[in-house]
């Protein structure tokens, strides 16, 4: 029977402080001992009202040990980061953006403590303060795999990263250089690496692909270079190999008949010794380095003529847009990339205005002989005004 004091139920009770206001408790779906809720209320029905619905997530599968949010997130994080299976570069990339980006702003709160709204103004904060956007995108993709594991573990019910497009941004077009500029590039940064500009170009290997070649993976006769794995550079400077980043990785590119002489010249001169040789060494029998090569690929794109803005990666740019321009489809570009998605392979499909006005041309020439009309204007000329 109830009094002023409590009220016995079904599923837990409720009753009234000397404050004032009210006190839930409940049986907790774990351990079955009797335990208060997290707050009190002003009155009788809101107590009511929190402890049905306590009682329907229980019911559901859906209750979550209030205590377990009050974890730090700092804590969380070190350990999600130790015990994720990670490649050592990944690993420290992550623990940078770690580092710069999340505990500064966040890593003193319980997970229970970072909200949307929390999250949001952390974001905010970020870019106000100069971070860069594509260093914002990463530290938020971060957070949010971080939370998605906090939820997984049944610490907070959802993930506070919500916010829509935060985790994409938009990368400015890259300049593609003409063919007359990369053989002009090529031309004016010397024998020794002559080669790896024309390879990068035509093959449209990433840079860690190519500083990762050996001798036997060049196949000339086939005109094949087969990509088996990848360099990376850790912060300490120490390079490592490590297998591509998804099967697609692993994949052989051809390469067209017209740098066979340049790659033949290289391997004979530059190249290490043997088949495990590497294709591209430094001038004093050390391996390829970005560090090194920056400064040759300045030099000699100001000696081009080339766009200043252009980097050594858009060599990439410009030999998916040549195969894409050439007919390659979709499927093949995505191979000669190493991609397992064909987002990145749709980006070198967008049309160009010659490709669209080729298609506008073969659609007149169409409309021509459906209509059986030779006195209609070609393209070009203009559309003939009705008489």
């Amino acid at each position: 029977m109830a009094n002023s004091k409590g009220n016995r139920r079904r599923f837990g009770s409720v009753r009234q402080l000397r404050s004032g206001r009210w006190q839930i408790r409940y049986p907790d779906p774990v351990t079955g001992l009797m335990r208060p809720g997290e707050e009190t209320y002003a009155t009788k029905t809101d107590a009511d009202v929190a402890l049905t619905l306590i009682e329907a997530d229980i019911k559901r599968d859906r209750w979550t040990d209030p205590d377990a949010g009050k974890l730090n997130f700092g804590e969380f994080a070190t350990t999600w980061l130790r015990d994720r299976k990670l490649e050592e570069s990944t690993r420290e990339r992550y623990a940078i953006t770690l580092r710069q980006y999340i505990r500064p702003g966040l890593g003193h709160r319980t997970l229970a403590e970072i909200t949307p709204a929390r999250v949001r103004s952390w974001r905010s904060g970020l870019l106000t303060d100069g971070g860069g956007e594509p260093s914002v995108v990463k530290a938020y993709q971060l957070l949010r795999a971080i939370m998605n594991t906090a939820v997984d573990d049944e610490l907070i019910q959802r993930n506070p990263c919500r916010i829509k497009g935060a985790d994409t941004y938009d990368v400015p077009e890259r300049p593609v250089l003409s063919v007359t500029e990369v053989f002009a590039v090529a031309d004016a940064i010397g024998p020794r690496w002559r080669a790896l500009v024309l390879l990068t170009a035509f093959t449209t290997l990433r840079f860690g692909e190519l500083a990762a070649l050996r001798r036997r993976d060049v196949d000339l006769e086939s005109r094949l270079v087969r990509v088996q794995r990848n360099q990376a550079e850790l912060n300490t400077g120490r390079l490592i190999d490590k297998a591509p980043k998804s099967r697609a990785g692993f994949r052989p590119v051809a390469f067209p008949a017209e740098i066979v002489g340049d790659l033949r010249h290289h391997l004979e001169r530059f190249a290490g010794p043997g088949p495990d040789g590497h294709v591209f060494i430094g001038p004093r029998g050390g391996q390829l380095r970005r560090s090194n090569f920056r400064d040759d690929w300045i030099a000699a794109r100001t000696k081009a003529g080339v766009s200043p803005n252009a980097h050594f990666h858009d060599l990439r740019h410009t030999g998916n847009t040549l195969a894409s321009q050439n007919g390659a489809s979709t499927r093949e570009l995505m191979t000669r990339m190493g991609h397992s998605s064909t987002r990145a392979a749709l980006i070198y499909q967008h049309m160009t205005s010659d490709r669209d006005r080729a298609i506008a041309d073969r659609m007149g020439e169409a409309v021509r002989r459906a209509l059986g009309r030779d006195d209609l204007p070609e393209s070009g000329t203009g559309m003939a005004q009705p008489s």
